[in-house]
């Protein structure tokens, strides 16, 4: 066993020697390639996986594997086509995921042949915002999958990368439609941003479908799909119908006798399910950090403005969001903990909605530092609250 493994860490730092030789373009890369061969040939997505780890373990910046790692992708293809695996039946999330995958590969087709080739502007506006919905398949993997992914594997620098990807893509979608609604026909820069948005995007299937969803059939047990899959349930997908599966409730509390303890306070006394339903009833969303920057509960409200799912308990709160937006979180947590600040706000415009996140340190009477609540709030109506209303209105 011993010698299996150390063989394994043995290839992979050979492949960190092959992938910086190519992306610093020390020799032609046909000359590194033959150099390199017998190791591609039998390459393996743990070994891909393992080397985008350690790629960033080294210091590599994102930015910079994001401008480079299609090189090396590309010459690892064929190898990687060639992996064997047992596919996902009906009753796995990355069934799902690899069919809507197989959708969005149609619509980029359908984009290639009907606009691009004939010059239709007015087409191409209309796939891209057909396209926009892979929205929904990446923000799936990022509150879903990914959870589950960070508890089983010591590699998850790769998950960072692909996260970053995806949040290009959606740039560029934005970005291309806004442009395709100004423009009344195909100029140079459109087709250049296109070509790059072609290459970007196939890039990330290929990257899912090849790398994250074979390891992740590999490493996740059987017993943990089931849970995965109820919780893709309650989220939306993307070009499929969600999928109409009945499975076993899963019930994540392990004392349910706790809901009808009560909890006592000076200030009056709540059964724990009267708590529940307050936190969940209130037009905001809770999410409390700990004070080991660890997810511990988020309320569940009706209408929520951010995906949540029960696979983020226990989550590091910096896994919680795009790479590039890891540093704010950072700051506000430092200055939360070394006792600077005890507050921070912002607000986005997103689907029409004004939405207020505020976040705010909690400390306990002898100003210890126990963690972080963060709230979010639709303000889009109490913004053009003016004057007083005194009277019921139900009529």
């Amino acid at each position: 066993m011993a010698e299996v493994i150390n063989n394994s860490k043995k290839r992979i730092n050979q492949l960190v020697e092959f992938s910086i030789e190519i992306m610093e373009e020390k020799e032609k890369g046909k000359k590194i390639y033959e150099k390199y061969k017998e190791l591609i040939e039998n390459i393996t997505p743990y070994e891909v996986l393992n080397l985008g780890d350690q790629l960033l373990e080294r210091g590599l910046e994102i930015k910079y594997i994001k401008e480079n790692i299609e090189k090396i992708m590309n010459i690892f293809h064929t190898s990687l086509k060639n992996y064997e695996y047992e596919y996902p039946s009906k009753k796995n999330p990355v069934f799902y995921y690899f069919q809507e995958n197989i959708k969005l590969e149609e619509k980029l087709k359908k984009i290639k042949e009907e606009s691009i080739i004939k010059q239709d502007i007015k087409k191409l506006n209309k796939y891209l915002k057909e396209i926009k919905d892979i929205e929904k398949h990446y923000i799936r993997q990022e509150n879903i999958l990914y959870p589950y992914l960070e508890n089983i594997w010591s590699y998850t620098n790769p998950l960072k990368i692909l996260w970053s990807l995806h949040d290009d893509v959606k740039k560029d979608i934005k970005e291309l439609i806004e442009i395709t609604e100004k423009e009344k026909k195909f100029t140079k820069d459109l087709n250049m941003r296109i070509g790059n948005f072609f290459f970007l995007i196939y890039g990330v299937i290929f990257k899912e479908n090849l790398l994250i969803f074979p390891e992740a059939l590999r490493t996740i047990p059987n017993k943990k799909w089931n849970e995965i899959l109820k919780a893709e349930l309650e989220m939306e997908f993307a070009f499929i119908e969600k999928p109409n599966i009945e499975i076993e409730n899963l019930d994540i509390s392990e004392n349910n006798g706790l809901k009808e303890m009560t909890f006592k306070v000076e200030t009056g006394e709540l059964s724990f399910n009267q708590i529940e339903l307050i936190f969940n009833n209130l037009a905001i969303d809770i999410t409390f950090i700990d004070k080991n920057d660890e997810v511990k509960y988020f309320s569940n409200p009706k209408d929520r403005f951010f995906p949540r799912s029960p696979a983020i308990i226990g989550r590091k709160v910096q896994n919680c969001h795009p790479p590039e937006s890891v540093h704010v979180v950072e700051k506000i947590l430092a200055a939360f903990k070394s006792g600077e600040k005890n507050e921070a706000d912002f607000w986005i415009n997103m689907r029409g909605k004004t939405i207020l996140i505020r976040y705010y340190a909690l400390r306990d009477k002898e100003n210890n530092y126990i963690g972080t609540i963060e709230v979010s709030q639709d303000i889009t109506e109490i913004k053009n609250i003016k004057g007083d209303k005194r009277l019921l209105d139900w009529e």
